[in-house]
């Protein structure tokens, strides 16, 4: 599969965004899909995903109860709604999807970059305070 991710931009602190990611190929929903981040200077972490087959999301603390995950089957597109952002959430935001035949349904094996095999381009957000 490959993914397309989009959406960024430059919005206010307490704004909203949305970022879609598109995957070509397979149907998006046969495998894990989630987000990444990477801010100036700082390393590339775990933001979000989900697991179609069992509609579970995984979230980091820190976007927990603010971001929001959604899907469009007819779409192919996955969508990270943001809202209430803040400063903190400036960074390049990356898609990327568990192309595999087996994971380990666990948080901690989705927030590692490792566990992921596909992924798409970064889309830059910037947050004005």
């Amino acid at each position: 599969v490959q993914l397309q991710a989009s959406g960024g931009g430059l919005v206010q602190a307490g704004g909203s965004l949305r970022l879609s990611c598109s995957a070509s190929g397979r149907a998006f929903t046969n495998y894990p899909m989630g987000w990444f981040r990477q801010a100036p200077g700082k390393k590339r972490e775990f933001v979000a995903t989900i697991v179609w087959s069992s509609g579970r999301t995984y979230f980091a603390d820190s976007v927990k109860g603010r971001f929001t995950l959604s899907g469009d089957n007819a779409k192919n597109t996955m969508y990270l709604q943001m809202n209430r952002l803040n400063p903190e959430d400036t960074a390049v935001y990356y898609c990327a999807a568990i192309e595999k035949e087996s994971y380990v349904s666990a948080a901690y094996y989705f927030s590692k970059e490792t566990s992921y095999n596909r992924w798409g381009q970064g889309t830059l957000v910037t947050v004005s305070s």
